[in-house]
């Protein structure tokens, strides 16, 4: 069992807090900013950066960047001749360290592909090492009406996504990170379900 004080690094522990984090996502116009969408924490600073397609020029990649601009997570979705071949899309997110070394840190099978429409969208964290699953985290509910959860695989809430009511608009809307778990992380499967689902960050 997950002690309160665990922290569960994916990224980087400099992204977990000891305590529950409330995110605030916004997203940016296209026409002004290239789109994507900035994250502030409870006290309105920014925290992360997401450029997709806008700023990137290229589809199928995303970065991640913390509040001093810096890229911490870049995130692409595999392409070419192989992916004409497999009945599933995938997207891999890599950490970018200081010297621009990438990592991979996790997987996640695109809903929309062929044979995955009707299954949970779920992550796997790379390396696996002696775990002998196939994932390790879910998507629960509705990304588009920005009503879901990320899970583990023990059904344990990571993190949860609604739209801040008094607003009442989905460009602007609030994730909950439980203590010890990777907002960075949380910030990167944000990232790719809004390009999956055509929003902020795609073409």
């Amino acid at each position: 069992m997950r002690r309160s004080t665990d922290v569960v690094p994916i990224v980087s522990k400099l992204y977990c807090s000891s305590s529950p984090a409330l995110l605030t996502i916004r997203k940016r116009p296209v026409v002004v900013n290239g789109g994507g969408f900035v994250v502030t924490d409870s006290s309105y600073k920014v925290v992360f950066v997401v450029d997709g397609c806008g700023k990137l020029g290229a589809k199928g990649e995303l970065m991640v960047k913390d509040g001093e601009g810096e890229s911490i997570l870049y995130i692409h979705k595999k392409g070419g001749i192989v992916q004409a071949l497999t009945a599933r899309s995938k997207w891999s997110g890599y950490s970018v360290d200081y010297q621009g070394q990438n990592r991979l840190v996790f997987s996640l099978t695109d809903p929309k592909s062929c044979c995955a429409s009707n299954s949970a969208i779920r992550i796997s964290i790379e390396p696996k090492g002696q775990s002998n699953y196939s994932w390790d985290f879910y998507i629960n509910g509705s990304f588009v009406d920005k009503a879901f959860t990320i899970m583990d695989r023990n059904n344990r809430i990571i993190a949860q996504v609604d739209v801040q009511e008094f607003i009442g608009s989905k460009d602007l809307y609030q994730v909950w990170v439980q203590s010890g778990y990777d907002q960075a992380f949380v910030i990167g499967i944000i990232a790719v379900l809004d390009n999956i689902f055509g929003e902020s960050t795609s073409c």
